[in-house]
């Protein structure tokens, strides 16, 4: 066998290793969130509020909602995402339709119950803050396809997370994303057509 038909083989065989491990990636996400129009999106979850209560997927039934997942020590793009929609929220509140306003910690370290009360209190009462013990969070993060990873050592580490906020119809399907530093009048509209669905 010559060098040249050991090399061909050696990079089919790299090329059909890639190729497994894809399927296996791809098999393996599509598995954690329903993508089917008809089902709820993301994956079932019993966590706590910021009143200590227990929360499950059960709020995110009934009326839309914009759910966004985050951390209380990100130093920009947590508070402005949830400043923005508490605005929203509060001129559909005015024309009166409806917007749950959902903000799930990364960081359930830090982010106890009365961390993320104080929080969220600051920014808007009506906003609904989920935690919970870590392994249950990832396991939700898993579920909705959220990324999050710590950065850095120590107690000012920061978290590193998708910074997209899902949008959820009344019957908690998933109707459109909300990227970070979207146009503010798409993102506006988008959450327009979500308080009528």
């Amino acid at each position: 066998m010559t060098g040249a038909q050991i090399f061909r083989i050696g990079l089919w065989a790299v090329v059909a290793l890639v190729c497994g491990a894809t399927l296996a990636v791809y098999l393996s996400q599509s598995t954690t969130a329903p993508t089917s129009p008809e089902a709820a999106y993301g994956s079932p979850f019993r966590l706590v509020d910021q009143n200590g209560a227990v929360i499950t997927e059960a709020a995110l039934r009934g009326r839309p909602s914009a759910v966004f997942f985050g951390f209380t020590h990100c130093p920009d793009v947590c508070p402005t995402t949830l400043s923005e929609l508490a605005a929203k929220k509060a001129a559909l509140k005015a024309e009166k339709k409806d917007l749950n306003v959902v903000f799930v910690t990364v960081d359930p370290e830090r982010d106890t119950p009365a961390v993320m009360k104080d929080y969220v209190g600051a920014i808007s009462p009506d906003i609904v803050g989920i935690t919970g013990e870590p392994a249950a969070i990832t396991d939700m993060l898993k579920g909705w396809g959220v990324h999050a990873a710590k950065v850095g050592e120590g107690a000012d580490y920061t978290m590193d997370h998708t910074a997209s906020t899902f949008l959820l119809d009344s019957a908690g399907r998933f109707a459109g994303t909300i990227a970070w530093g979207e146009n503010p009048k798409t993102a506006d509209e988008k959450l327009e057509r979500l308080a009528s669905l």
